[in-house]
């Protein structure tokens, strides 16, 4: 059989869009192997979001050639995408799939190299998915609309659409039976999904509602959301706890108006610390997560201690922080990068000391409480690690046979940024053993 290695640089919509491309080519007949042995066919869904992950994707591509010379390899996602668009070419590439088409990237394949085809033996089982991992991601939307100044998204998924309601509910039920007790929702721009993008009718929180009805799943995760589009009906489900976790993903950016403006975010400081407020206090276990940008070519120093005020405020669990580049046919593109390298920095360490503090303190809130953990593995240490409904890190003493189980820890300690605890009950043992590759 030949084979065939997967890998995924950027976000969690690429992970799982690689996922479904790994289970196509299985179902077909390919082996499939580390993405650092030798392979048949690399298949490589790349990122343009910064510069560096662009470069990053190049370079993967020129490993991957590398690794086996004689091998074929495949390319897709944004950074694919943006080639496309400006018309040059991917090094390294045998096959450039345009990132609507990724899923189709086997018949791409295929079609230029009709001699890879696998011997005939009819299509496999079709196989776990999320190999390894205990949290299921599910694709619920695809493209944005919002234009920020600085983002080429809209220019690499350009079409908006939304999953038909149906076939959400029926991968979600898939996943469940295979054990999984978590799903991960995610999006380009998740709250963007309904009706009118395809989904046959439910919005973003009447699909919620339908997931919250599968049979095993037990945690349902947003994995990031637009502040605009966290609405009453959104805020009421999590706070009604349940099967929502109360964990919520929104970008601030930048904690300034002017820059914002500048960004074209359609909201101002005053807006996104009002929904903090309120989002604390429907829901008093929350954690808050983020992602900011620094450097941006209007964000003076002045302006930066906006974003510094603004994560004291809202009390960031965690913030991703990414550095402003330059993007190709944004508006942004056209203000050059003045911001020095080594100033991006600066800022860059300064945010992390500050959203880690906040990180801390949110954490040991907690302490002397009992919480619901999903066993993800056994870490160096000897310990069990997982996380908690609101995204708090955990370890414990326990066995690894609990791994993809959910188990109540009592919190009794915080140290080097997380929170050690002792079981206070067992997973049932009638669960359903978690279906995934080692």
């Amino acid at each position: 059989m030949p084979t065939a290695a997967f890998t995924t640089l950027g976000c969690k919509v690429n992970q799982y869009e690689t996922q479904r491309i790994l289970e196509s080519f299985e179902e077909a007949g390919f082996d499939a192997v580390p993405f650092d042995q030798p392979a048949d066919v690399y298949v490589i869904n790349t990122c343009s979001v910064t510069s560096v992950a662009e470069s990053k994707s190049r370079y993967t591509i020129r490993k991957a050639a590398r690794t086996n010379p004689d091998a074929k390899v495949v390319v897709t996602g944004c950074a694919s995408q943006m080639a496309l668009n400006k018309r040059e070419p991917m090094e390294g590439a045998h096959v450039v799939v345009p990132n609507p088409q990724k899923l189709e990237a086997l018949s791409y394949l295929l079609h230029a190299f009709p001699g890879l085809e696998p011997p005939p033996g009819g299509p496999r089982a079709r196989p776990a998915a999320f190999a390894g991992r205990t949290r299921a991601t599910l694709k619920v939307q695809d493209g944005c609309s919002v234009f920020c100044s600085y983002c080429s998204i809209p220019f690499t998924r350009p079409v908006m659409s939304s999953r038909p309601w149906r076939e959400v509910i029926e991968e979600a039920e898939r996943l469940a039976s295979m054990g999984y007790r978590e799903v991960v929702l995610t999006g380009v721009l998740i709250g963007a999904y309904g009706p009118d993008t395809g989904s046959g009718g439910p919005d973003f929180e009447d699909l919620v509602e339908r997931l919250c009805a599968v049979d095993g799943l037990e945690r349902i995760r947003i994995s990031s959301i637009e502040m605009r589009q966290v609405t009453p009906r959104l805020i009421e489900r999590v706070a009604a706890g349940g099967k929502v976790v109360p964990h919520l993903h929104v970008p601030l950016q930048s904690g300034d108006s002017g820059v914002l403006a500048d960004m074209n975010r359609p909201y101002t400081q005053r807006d996104y610390l009002d929904l903090c407020e309120s989002l604390y206090a429907e829901i008093p276990d929350l954690s808050l997560t983020t992602d900011i940008m620094v450097g941006f070519p209007t964000e003076s120093e002045e302006r930066f201690q906006s974003s510094v005020a603004v994560c004291e405020q809202a009390k960031y669990l965690k913030a991703h922080l990414f550095r402003f580049s330059p993007r190709h046919g944004t508006p942004a593109d056209q203000w050059g990068d003045p911001v020095a390298p080594e100033e991006k920095v600066r800022r860059s360490q300064v945010l992390s000391q500050v959203t880690s503090r906040t990180g801390e303190g949110h954490a040991q809130r907690f302490l002397g409480r009992t919480l619901r953990v999903l066993v993800e593995g056994k870490r160096r240490d000897g310990l069990l690690g997982g996380l908690t409904d609101n995204y708090l890190e955990v370890r414990f003493a326990g066995s690894p046979q609990w791994v993809g189980s959910l188990v109540h820890v009592h919190l009794s300690d915080h140290r080097d940024g997380m929170l050690y605890g002792e079981l206070a009950a067992a997973p049932s043992p009638d669960r359903r053993a978690l279906s995934v590759r080692n």
